[in-house]
């Protein structure tokens, strides 16, 4: 038997047919080193409290109704599982797990994400 061909199309989307309230994610490449507001640099190795991270959307179940392909959301990454396809990490979440929206579609609502 032949694995499919599960390689990232030219959009980022990946084709794959999730199930129920499922969400992949790829999280930001920007996770890595970041600035503190008085410029230092904070390596991406160095010990924070459990920290959210933002990804964007590139497969989405049936069932998910308020999360779109390419929306950027706000998660927990410590408690999701991940998957690597064709070298590329993806998160594995449901819906319920995703704590904030942030798209261009809903920047015209009053507070911009959904929480």
């Amino acid at each position: 038997m032949t694995t499919p061909d599960t390689s990232p199309l030219p959009d980022g989307s990946v084709p794959i047919k999730l199930l129920h309230d499922r969400v992949l994610v790829r999280v930001d490449s920007n996770a890595g080193d970041r600035r503190s507001t008085g410029g230092i640099l904070i390596p991406a190795t160095a010990q924070v409290a459990r920290r959210l991270s933002w990804a964007r959307v590139v497969a989405v179940g049936p069932n998910v109704r308020t999360v779109e392909m390419n929306d950027h959301v706000l998660f927990d990454p410590e408690s999701q599982p991940e998957v690597e396809l064709h070298g590329t990490e993806y998160v594995l979440m449901r819906e319920r797990d995703v704590h904030a929206v942030a798209a261009e579609r809903i920047a015209g609502a009053s507070t911009g994400l959904y929480l």
